[in-house]
């Protein structure tokens, strides 16, 4: 069943401060230390839950919000758009690379449907590389309009391969977008093993690197050993609640003492545990000023 509240927690002005003080520098862009990733937000009910969950990690300090045209077929990026609107000092990431099938803007009912028989027949909703540049750039306006935005902090390529695109056709338009400020910044959101491809290329990741990690595998290790630091990391939660371990506010702790000078994402569905991320962030940053 899935646990439901349409009630918010508002932070006090202490809360508030601390918050403030430990945004993150990525690049040009500055992000708050937590990052609400919107990959499940196709998932978490209708429209009013997920309007809810958006304002509840933004009250608890998770200003920046990470998206994608993958991520529900476009919904999340309406959806986020729609809450946006009231929010112009919010920040956002979103992609380009990885797309669903059919497109991004699809009723909500079709998409249910695709995903629905992509269980069993999985062309229907298994997502499509295309790594094209104008198709790319269509992309970014697509983005854009849902998310009724003139410009975004973050623009990430979503699961490149070094060497299967044209990284200086691709960087020049990048900067060129950077210049006019529709962007803040640009990088790579990768899997490891195509980090991996990135640092064996000898030219390294394009800009911002985000990369799964854990408390555990440790799998964004390689970028320390050639010298590069942790920028966006994501997977600690759900790597602690597989290894048996269910304290998330413990979890997280270690995941941004882990990564402390950059920005970690989270997602989920349900409202609880949006607030229990919440507590992590106010306890971890209380620690940095103690």
């Amino acid at each position: 069943m899935m646990r439901t509240s349409f009630q918010t927690t508002h932070r006090s002005n202490d809360e508030m401060a601390i918050g403030t003080r430990n945004r993150i520098r990525m690049g040009d862009a500055l992000i708050s230390r937590l990052i609400f990733g919107t990959a499940q937000l196709f998932r978490a009910g209708l429209s009013p839950h997920r309007q809810v969950l958006l304002e509840t990690a933004y009250e608890q300090g998770m200003t920046h919000f990470d998206t994608a045209p993958l991520y529900g077929a476009g919904v999340s990026e309406r959806e986020l758009g729609r809450f946006l609107a009231s929010k112009p000092e919010a920040t956002v990431t979103t992609k380009v690379g990885l797309y669903f099938p059919g497109g991004a803007d699809q009723i909500e009912a079709l998409i249910a449907l695709r995903k629905g028989l992509g269980r069993r027949f999985r062309p229907l909703s298994r997502s499509i590389e295309n790594m094209d540049l104008e198709h790319a750039k269509r992309s970014f306006e697509g983005s854009l309009r849902r998310l009724r935005r003139e410009r975004v902090e973050l623009l990430m390529l979503h699961e490149p391969i070094a060497g299967q695109f044209e990284r200086d056709d691709w960087q020049s338009w990048l900067e060129a977008e950077k210049s006019s400020g529709r962007i803040g910044d640009y990088g790579i959101a990768v899997a490891p093993e195509r980090l991996e491809t990135f640092l064996a290329s000898g030219e390294g990741p394009l800009g911002i690197t985000q990369v799964h990690d854990s408390l555990d595998g440790r799998e964004a290790e390689p970028l320390l050993s050639h010298g590069l630091p942790l920028q966006i990391t994501f997977g600690y939660i759900g790597s602690a609640v597989k290894a048996g371990r269910t304290d998330v506010v413990d979890s997280l702790c270690r995941a941004m003492q882990r990564n402390r000078d950059g920005a970690i994402v989270v997602s989920t569905r349900h409202v609880d545990r949006v607030l229990t991320m919440g507590r992590a962030l106010r306890r971890f940053e209380t620690s940095l000023i103690d």
